[in-house]
């Protein structure tokens, strides 16, 4: 008999803990919960960028059915399970020690997740969001889009990372973006002018680009996208030469993409990515109206734990329990600021942050990278450390050009993190 329990209490000890619901912290309300639209029931609407009341519902999960196609959960589900005696998470700002909760209470976050050697360290949902709910990436999609053109060229579809976008879609060879190599795009420097303002005026090309996509005068009329870039004809600067933030470029390489594999963005996602990740949740893709194309700058949207499963597939080098998901040549000349020309490097591409292929480089000596969407979206990856941080959000500005205090806590809040889980800020 005390053989039997002595096995029992084995299994018990040995068998990996399954996500336990009561570790998770929930909350029906948030930092400015009124404004966002709590009393309604955080509603959607067709134009929650510019209406704060409805960006909690309409960036999780509420885009109508006909606009997206889904990205189904993997049959092999990667589990992820909770650090048995997670350290207590502490950050500086201010001159004062703080915690998650004053994080939480500071921060327009709709969900955060951080792990560490793949366990779950904390996971919170704020606004009344749930762990199944897709959240939209906006700009964190580039990195998907950038990751399926590394197993693109891996896999033979396309030849070199230095063909013209033209060789792969020639309806587009009178436009500079046409000419332009498919690394200098995945380095979004094409040189052709274009003024992301996020100010939804017509002075905003990102605002005049999203017209072309999904206004409704555009309907089932693909012409009007490849017009549209051919009359883009000439440059600012000679491309490679430096880093111009621009949407636009990432849309090009999706639509590069599909026309290279034959496959949409939802396919070789759920093919080349979501499967053999092992996605716990389907996923799915916003695409333009216009050309029925996927929204390869910003329309992915996942549910926050399959966020945090692709942070550690590239922390992993790509991998997942040693099968090769992601080339990993590639994957280290897309986030190692080593490998990047000086123009891309960390504080000469922006004043703080680098540029490698369609991902942020942190100014550490130790490889450090990230992805990040307007509006707070980010994933925070330290692969030496195995630490990875995900949030979520509906930060009041979209960029930190526009209000940078929310990014300042943000990267306080991270290099907390990182300094409480033995990560290294250097």
């Amino acid at each position: 008999m005390k053989l039997i329990y002595v096995f029992l209490a084995l299994i018990y000890f040995l068998t990996p803990v399954h996500s336990d619901e009561t570790r998770i912290k929930k909350r029906i309300d948030g930092p400015n919960s009124q404004l966002l639209g709590q009393a309604a029931g955080y509603p959607s609407c067709p134009q929650a960028v510019q209406t704060p009341e409805c960006r909690v519902g309409s960036w999780s999960s509420a885009y109508p059915a006909s606009y997206r196609h889904e990205v189904k959960a993997s049959t092999h589900p990667l589990e992820l399970t909770y650090l048995s005696d997670p350290p207590t998470i502490k950050w500086h700002q201010s001159f004062k020690e703080k915690s998650i909760d004053d994080y939480m209470n500071e921060s327009q976050i709709t969900a955060l997740l951080i792990l560490k050697n793949g366990q779950i360290v904390d996971e919170r949902y704020q606004y009344d969001r749930q762990p199944d709910m897709p959240m939209r990436s906006f700009s964190m999609a580039k990195t998907f889009t950038s990751m399926l053109v590394g197993i693109a060229h891996e896999k033979g579809y396309i030849k070199s990372l230095d063909d013209r976008a033209l060789d792969y879609w020639p309806d587009i060879a009178t436009s500079a973006y046409g000419q332009t190599t498919i690394r200098h795009l995945l380095r979004m420097s094409s040189g052709v002018k274009f003024k992301e303002l996020y100010t939804w005026t017509p002075d905003d090309d990102m605002w005049v680009w999203s017209k072309i996509l999904y206004d409704s005068s555009n309907d089932k009329k693909p012409q009007t996208v490849i017009d549209f870039l051919n009359q883009k004809t000439t440059r600012d600067f000679e491309q490679g030469r430096r880093f111009s933030y621009a949407s636009i470029e990432t849309d090009v390489l999706g639509r590069v993409l599909t026309k290279a594999t034959g496959k949409s963005l939802s396919e070789l996602t759920q093919e080349w990515i979501w499967e053999p990740m092992g996605a716990e949740f389907s996923a799915f893709w916003q695409y333009s109206t216009t050309d029925r194309v996927e929204a390869a700058s910003g329309g992915f949207n996942a549910a926050l734990r399959d966020y945090g499963r692709f942070g550690l597939l590239l922390a992993n080098d790509g991998k997942r329990d040693g099968q090769s998901i992601i080339p990993y040549e590639y994957l280290m000349e897309a986030t190692d600021p080593e490998k990047q020309p000086q123009a891309f490097k960390p504080k000469t591409a922006t004043p703080y942050m680098g540029y490698g292929y369609q991902i942020w480089l942190l100014p550490y000596k130790t490889r450090t990278f990230g992805l990040q969407g307007i509006h707070g979206q980010t994933i925070l990856i330290q692969p030496s450390s195995q630490i990875v941080m995900v949030q979520t959000a509906v930060y009041s500005m979209a960029s930190g050009r526009q209000d940078n205090k929310p990014y300042q806590t943000r990267q306080a809040f991270w290099e907390g993190v990182l300094k409480s889980l033995n990560g290294k800020v250097d």
